[in-house]
């Protein structure tokens, strides 16, 4: 069993700013299209947090154009440059999905202060 904890221990990244669900977060990626790399970011509310240790991922979504685009990242992936928090939300459940059946200003997490 240590084993196996030595090496997600190896492989988890070590400075991950604060993250809890209901924040804004911009989320950089590292795409690679044909020979070519870019970094893209991706800024949404996170809706749901899931597992732990090196299996972590956060759900983030965001309203573009009037759709709903939903992405589910994986925290310690070595495609991700990088995780930073835009602004806190003040929430009292662990999953947001009812946010999905929200439009407009109800869409929207009240910031604590």
């Amino acid at each position: 069993m240590n084993l196996v904890e030595t090496l997600n221990q190896q492989y988890m990244k070590p400075e991950l700013p604060e993250m809890n669900v209901g924040d804004t977060v911009r989320v950089t990626v590292r795409v690679k299209e044909g020979n070519r790399e870019r970094n893209q970011a991706f800024e949404g509310t996170i809706i749901a947090k899931k597992h732990g240790g090196i299996n972590e991922t956060i759900t983030v979504r965001r309203i573009s154009y009037n759709v709903g685009c939903e992405k589910v990242f994986p925290v310690h992936s070595p495609s991700i440059v990088s995780v930073e928090t835009v602004r806190r939300g003040k929430v009292r459940r662990a999953k947001l999905y009812y946010l999905r059946d929200r439009v407009g200003k109800n869409a929207k997490v009240k910031e604590r202060i």
